[in-house]
């Protein structure tokens, strides 16, 4: 995501933000890794601090170190944050259950939402999660009764020490406990129950909540957040993940072959009739994040690197555009 604001060519609002939030974040780490890290951390602070004239120390260890600005902290920001967090994790769990690698694209994941709160967390952060798990959707479900079926069970490690000779009682209790109970039990942390005339507190450590799988998706959840990934790669996705594939070999090629990070670069491509498709339908987004200005596909490349992923091998070269 960085890298697009940095490449952009008009010096704007949105390119300056991005060099500037870099530069005040490399800034205090210096600092703070400076007692860890004394001679690096020097380094970097004075490579950052002599060409910016920012501070007037002449060391980093001559610095004020920084400190926290309670004003600066915001609570609904690093409610939405961890939000992300938590479904990103979700879904990057399933994947790897799949074997699906990060760089090949599917279509959407679905989010069961119980409030008004919730659902505009996850709204602000949506375009985040989406390049984080690279998924195209994401859908919020209000009432998702009909479609994520949730289940409950024992957690018999915990309920024997908790409630003793009253254990049977409170697993039968368990065992009847309906889909509202789970909502609840899920958003509350605990749910109040009459068993043989006493109130007990069940809490969520004391049972196992767990979502049915749906045909073509897998689900997944944690607390009261799950989620659904639809794990059907079609012929389109699957021609974007090798595009992607060829954007990673390509930018790999780039940082060995010593090129600046503003470059413009021509790419070479041994044909391959797996990737032909792909690459023709995914060339703009290829040159664009590679900054490339012409992509030649060939039949035969006598000179390159060999690459290969999935099913496919070939070879690419690159040189420096004039």
């Amino acid at each position: 995501m960085s890298r697009r604001r940095f490449w952009k060519g008009d010096y704007k609002k949105d390119k300056i933000s991005a060099y500037q939030t870099l530069f005040r974040c490399m800034l205090t780490l210096s600092k703070l890794g400076a007692p860890i890290a004394p001679f690096f951390m020097d380094r970097l602070y004075l490579d950052l601090n002599t060409t910016s004239s920012l501070e007037p120390y002449a060391s980093v260890h001559l610095s004020e170190f920084p400190k926290a600005d309670s004003a600066l902290i915001d609570k609904a920001l690093e409610h939405k944050m961890s939000e992300a967090q938590l479904i990103s994790s979700l879904v990057l769990s399933l994947r790897a259950k799949e074997k699906i690698k990060v760089r090949q694209p599917l279509q959407k994941i679905m989010i069961p939402v119980n409030s008004k709160l919730q659902k505009e967390a996850i709204q602000a952060v949506s375009d985040l999660i989406k390049h984080e798990v690279n998924v195209k959707e994401i859908e919020l479900l209000e009432d998702a009764s009909d479609i994520l079926v949730k289940q409950i069970k024992p957690n018999f490690k915990v309920l024997g020490p908790r409630f003793g000779k009253d254990m049977k009682a409170v697993v039968l209790a368990i065992q009847k406990l309906e889909a509202d109970d789970i909502k609840k039990i899920e958003e509350k942390g605990f749910l109040a129950l009459e068993i043989n005339g006493k109130s007990i507190t069940l809490e969520l450590g004391d049972v196992e909540i767990s979502s049915q799988d749906i045909e073509g998706w897998l689900v997944a959840n944690q607390g009261a957040v799950t989620v659904a990934l639809d794990v059907t790669v079609t012929a389109p996705l699957r021609e974007e993940g090798i595009a992607r594939e060829l954007v990673n070999r390509i930018q790999n090629l780039r940082k060995d072959s010593g090129f600046e990070v503003t470059d413009t670069i021509e790419v070479y491509l041994q044909q391959h009739e797996s990737m032909e498709r792909a690459v023709e339908n995914n060339l703009e987004y290829i040159k664009r994040e590679t900054l490339t200005h012409t992509l030649h596909q060939v039949k035969q490349l006598a000179y390159g690197i060999d690459i290969s992923f999935d099913d496919i091998s070939s070879k690419l070269s690159i040189k420096k555009h004039k």
